[in-house]
């Protein structure tokens, strides 16, 4: 009779042997992997702290530009700031030929994008005729202007007083979900949309209502339009409201919808501004107006009584986006400069 006991266990261990050689290795693999996440992530680690120091090194990029730029007595988009090839001093100080875009800093670069806030109508300092006049010239029923008017103006006073039409805390409570009235300067512009009467279209402009990014929509007022119907709106509160600037709007970087909303300045006044600040109305062929006396030649005396009392030539406040990137990867920062003469300081800072 024949025994088979020694190949039987034999082939117990081959089977035992395999079954060892598989684990070792899916326990290898996953040693591996978890060593390639664990180096990914120190790597991520240290390019998130050399993105922050080329962020805010773009920042003070920014602050330099402006400082330099300080020295003009006006502001316009024709200058370094905005893009511009620059003009004046500027064409011959440090700053002539200088790029905004992927500037060298350690082992990575930054690339900035600088809006003046100056070109929009500071929401924070509007008072009753200017708010009046934003929300004819966007075209908003009658019945809701002075709702809004009053409603934004409750929002950010300090006290628990209500406006005519606006609203406080006792009637925000009564939303779903309830709130409080700020009862302070707005931060972000998009606190807006929960003040009474601000509607989604009426915030963005036009009629969509698909902005993901939006909050929630509550008490639409209804007011002028056919059941159904949605108003259309040229543009949007989102378009020419800011929630940080030194309360005047400078007539060299606004754009045609924030000067509309000035009162008294028609169609043909804002026509002529345009005019004089590209050159085709000032005397000397300058690109800006250079104080707003000079604009008494192309406007009326209604309105340039209005401009004197609403708008500026020279832009003091700035929203930086410094890009900062290494290799492909890449992180957005923004900061709010503020420029006193030529003093320019971070008012704040945040990566996007």
């Amino acid at each position: 009779m024949k025994i088979f006991v020694a190949q039987k266990n034999r082939g117990m261990a081959v089977i035992f042997v395999l079954v060892a050689i598989t684990v070792l290795s899916i326990m290898a693999g996953l040693f591996a992997y978890s060593m390639k996440v664990e180096t990914r992530l120190a790597s991520n680690a240290n390019n998130d702290e050399q993105l922050l120091w080329i962020g805010r090194a773009g920042v003070e990029r920014a602050r330099w530009i402006l400082a330099l730029e300080g020295q003009v007595p006006f502001t316009d988009k024709n200058q370094i700031w905005a893009g511009g090839p620059g003009e004046g001093p500027e064409t011959n100080s440090a700053l002539n030929g200088i790029s905004l875009d992927d500037f060298p800093v350690g082992e990575g670069t930054v690339s900035l994008k600088m809006t003046e806030l100056e070109s929009r109508i500071n929401v924070n300092r509007a008072d009753t005729p200017l708010l009046t006049q934003v929300l004819t010239t966007m075209g908003v029923d009658a019945n809701a202007i002075s709702v809004v008017s009053d409603s934004i103006q409750d929002w950010v006073d300090t006290d628990d007083g209500t406006r005519p039409a606006g609203a406080e805390s006792d009637y925000y409570q009564g939303m779903t979900p309830p709130y409080y009235a700020k009862n302070a300067p707005i931060d972000d512009i998009s606190e807006l949309l929960l003040v009474k009467g601000v509607t989604l279209p009426m915030f963005w402009g036009g009629s969509s209502t698909n902005h993901a990014d939006a909050a929630f929509q509550h008490h639409h007022l209804g007011f002028g339009n056919a059941p159904g119907e949605e108003p259309d709106y040229p543009f949007g509160l989102h378009d020419v409201f800011t929630p940080f600037s030194t309360g005047q709007v400078n007539v060299n970087t606004a754009d045609e919808n924030v000067l509309q909303c000035i009162p008294q300045l028609d169609t043909t006044s804002i026509e002529n501004i345009m005019k004089f600040r590209s050159g085709e109305g000032g005397t000397d062929g300058s690109m800006a107006v250079n104080n707003l006396a000079q604009l008494g030649a192309v406007v009326s005396p209604a309105a340039l009584a209005q401009i004197n009392r609403y708008c500026t030539v020279r832009g003091s406040t700035y929203e930086v986006h410094a890009t900062a990137k290494i290799g492909d990867y890449h992180r957005e920062y923004i900061a709010i400069l503020f420029r006193n003469g030529p003093n320019v300081q971070v008012v704040g800072f945040h990566w996007n």
